[in-house]
């Protein structure tokens, strides 16, 4: 799951344990978070960082969670076709598990991982929620 760290970086979640994470308007995205259940761990990855990578791991705590910035007018995610009988955009609350002591850079994941096995070092992937195996997640955290 991806964020850039000055909008919302892993330093935030350790600070707040826990928070939802909202705001994902791709619809591939939105249905790979519907695919997640409690319980599952999910590296956390700051794009826009130097260098850029995972940070660290965090859980998920709750699903199928109707993500409140849709209904905000106010916010820069807010979709006018949502409501909240009929919410378009579902998301998770997430969970600090660990902080990295050394992030897993993009080029050392590229080096490591193939396309086929990690859809992050795909050229041209903008996905901030993707899938990841459970053998390639296994190879990941070994890097740490």
């Amino acid at each position: 799951m991806k964020s850039e760290p000055a909008v919302y970086g892993i330093t935030d979640l350790e600070t707040q344990h826990q928070t939802i994470w909202d705001g994902v308007r791709n619809y591939q995205a939105r249905n790979f978070l519907k695919q997640m259940q409690l319980g599952d761990l999910a590296f956390f990855y700051h794009s826009n960082a130097e260098p850029p990578g995972i940070f660290g791991l965090m859980k998920i705590v709750e699903t199928g969670i109707a993500d409140p910035t849709q209904f905000d007018i106010n916010s820069k995610y807010y979709d006018a076709k949502s409501t909240p009988a009929s919410p378009r955009w579902t998301t998770v609350k997430v969970e600090f598990v660990e902080a990295f002591f050394q992030p897993i850079s993009l080029s050392t994941l590229k080096e490591k991982f193939s396309a086929d096995e990690l859809l992050a070092v795909k050229k041209g992937n903008r996905l901030s929620v993707i899938p990841i195996s459970k053998p390639v997640a296994k190879k990941m955290l070994a890097l740490k």
